[in-house]
């Protein structure tokens, strides 16, 4: 049996599926009429689909949605389970949509009526989800990430001050050859602290070079292959700032594979701060974000846009501090 999706609906009431999804949620920008004829017609298709049949009745199913990455990389948990506390407390319960990227974002199941509103925490600069969520008439905001032109509210660290910090310190404990690695080009986190390492470098006197950056995944592996290349190149980098902390734990590991000494020979810093940074074993020194703080303010962004829809987007920004640990050190002159 076929099943009825809201494109269907769209067609039999002679309507576009963006209003059928307005329609369906009461929002403004449909007349009372169309709103009953799309009414009528999900009815007599019997377009139900998760909890959209509550949402008829209702207009509200107290769901969020939350786009995040597989939540194997461990930054993922720490910011969502705060958004879940927050958001229970305001009465919502949590629903956790995998994406592989914006590709991977099941567009019909963010507007089809399951969801009150979205979090998006994996959205690239180019990504059209927001802008399609805005048209389907979908709350929505975005953690962790902004775009390079506005289309909701976004909530995010001060990368700049961040990078600023690490960089300082590097310059503090002489380091002239510092290598980077970044995250992919298509996220506002890593432009943002790539840009940022970048400005800060020169500011401090330390020469940018194209031979000691690289770009990868924010992943272990990936991070830990970019620093194997980085540790064998010559002149070997002194010190090495990576895009997060799930990276610097790779170039922990490719330096410890090197027998490279951490930071006798080279000084890691890591960006975010999550738990495992600073467990005894690692100590990682790194910039500290408050994902509670951001996840506490990504839901309330949502909370206000669901209540008062239409608003211009606000981008909020939250402080960052460095954390001294133990990876990093004076420069090794005579290992560079």
């Amino acid at each position: 049996m076929k099943k009825i999706t809201s494109f269907d609906v769209a067609k039999l009431a002679g309507v576009s599926q963006p209003t059928v999804s307005r329609a369906l949620r009461n929002l403004p920008g449909t007349s009372p009429e169309t709103r009953q004829r799309v009414i009528e017609a999900a009815s007599s298709l019997s377009y139900v689909r998760s909890e959209s049949g509550r949402t008829l009745s209702t207009r509200r199913t107290q769901r969020i949605a939350v786009v995040s990455e597989a939540l194997t990389n461990p930054y993922y948990p720490e910011l969502v389970e705060p958004m879940r506390q927050r958001l229970h407390e305001n009465g919502y319960r949590t629903a956790i949509v995998a994406s592989a990227g914006d590709d991977g974002v099941d567009l019909e199941a963010l507007t089809d009526g399951s969801y009150d509103g979205a979090i998006l925490t994996t959205t690239g600069r180019w990504s059209r989800l927001p802008r399609d969520l805005t048209e389907h008439g979908v709350p929505h905001v975005l953690a962790n990430r902004v775009l390079d032109h506005a289309e909701a509210h976004s909530c995010a660290v001060d990368n700049e001050s961040g990078a600023q910090m690490v960089c300082e310190l590097l310059a503090e404990f002489g380091h002239s050859v510092v290598a980077s690695i970044q995250g992919p080009a298509d996220t506002s986190t890593a432009r943002e602290r790539d840009d940022a390492v970048r400005r800060a470098l020169r500011e401090t006197g330390i020469a940018v070079k194209r031979s000691l950056t690289r770009r990868a995944t924010f992943t272990h592996d990936a991070g830990m292959e970019a620093a194997m290349s980085l540790l064998v190149s010559e002149p070997r980098p002194t010190a090495i700032i990576c895009g997060n902390d799930v990276m610097a734990m790779g170039a922990l590991s490719a330096a410890r594979v090197l027998g490279i000494r951490v930071p006798e020979d080279v000084s890691i810093v890591g960006f975010d701060d999550i738990s495992m940074s600073a467990w005894p074993h690692v100590g990682l020194t790194t910039v500290r974000c408050d994902l509670e703080a951001l996840a506490a303010g990504a839901v309330d962004l949502l909370l206000r846009e669901i209540r008062d829809p239409g608003q211009a987007p606000i981008v909020t920004r939250y402080p960052v501090s460095l954390v001294r640990r133990r990876t990093h050190g004076p420069a090794n002159k005579s290992a560079s």
